[in-house]
């Protein structure tokens, strides 16, 4: 394996929040994801990372979990995130938990296999996430409701053996995970890590202020749809409803997007601005890519306001 480790006018208020927070109603983020769905059964073991549909290596992730736990369903997030995008992948991961049943979530986004960085299991909300403390887990745990315990995994009985150290989804998180569904108690991974010391990746924040909402773009679908970390009820906050005209800052870059329902709204190869399926403000064209037309990478800043 290579190194790809697989009340606006009295005073600013800013709103730093997670990304999954205001996606899906409050009782889906704390764990009460479903009424059919009990916090206390582990049912299924999930997969994210970048590891690609080009090799075999998501398939030795699976067999490796066959192998150990041969009657678990494993469900596959998404094997498409940027090499070493760790940001990217704790989006996904965030913005698709609560819509996974409990179990086992495995994160390998991991540009720091094999160096001094740890991994860990984290129990958050009846779920276990099992990855790298790189921050990849911290959103999707915050989702869940907030660590309750976490452990280093060093206990080298659960890993495959040899381990690379550059493949640890298949010789460490997938092995740690079979045997976590098969009943082991997450202290006898490792050693206990307090949970204020887990590694969290700074949360995207919007400000609002002045009559206008800030804030930055958070991932870039496939598709070249930006999300931003606006939430669409900060719109509504300033007044501005779909069928409106939005004012748009790029740096220092201005222009002017219909806000509407969705991107079909426009015609073909037109911008637009939109709530996506997470509740965020997304900038997208349609049938085109809006990323790269309009140069915004994540992190970028942008400003939107109401247009008179």
């Amino acid at each position: 394996m290579v190194s790809s480790s697989k009340g606006v006018a009295r005073r600013p208020r800013r709103t730093t929040r997670p990304v999954a927070n205001r996606n899906v109603p409050s009782a889906a983020v704390h764990g009460g994801l479903r009424d059919v769905q009990s916090p206390n059964v582990t049912s299924v073991i999930t997969l994210l990372t970048d590891y690609g549909l080009e090799d075999g290596y998501v398939a030795a992730c699976h067999g490796v979990i066959a192998g150990i736990a041969p009657e678990a369903r494993v469900i596959d997030v998404c094997h498409l995130i940027p090499p070493g995008d760790v940001r990217r992948g704790a989006a996904v991961l965030a913005q698709t938990i609560p819509y996974l049943p409990p179990g086992i979530h495995i994160g390998a986004v991991d540009p720091g296999a094999g160096g001094a960085r740890r991994a860990v299991a984290v129990e958050a909300g009846g779920r276990l996430f099992v990855g790298p403390d790189n921050g990849l887990l911290s959103w999707a745990v915050h989702a869940s409701g907030g660590a309750l315990a976490a452990y280093e995994i060093s206990n080298e009985a659960h890993f495959l053996r040899p381990v690379s150290p550059t493949f640890h989804g298949r010789d460490v998180f997938a092995p740690v995970a079979g045997r976590l569904y098969g009943g082991l108690s997450p202290a006898d991974v490792g050693p206990e890590v307090p949970v204020d010391r887990l590694v969290t990746l700074p949360e995207p924040t919007s400000l609002l202020r002045d009559g206008c909402v800030e804030g930055e773009v958070v991932s870039v679908d496939r598709y070249g749809n930006t999300q931003l970390s606006i939430a669409a009820g900060d719109l509504q906050a300033l007044g501005v409803r779909v069928g409106d005209t939005l004012g748009v800052w790029l740096g220092r870059r201005q222009m002017s997007l219909p806000y509407r329902e969705t991107f079909a709204a426009v015609p073909p190869g037109e911008l637009v601005a939109f709530a996506d399926s997470a509740g965020l403000v997304a900038i997208a064209v349609n049938s085109g890519d809006a990323a790269q037309r309009l140069g915004l990478p994540p992190g970028a800043h942008v400003r939107l306001s109401p247009t008179p």
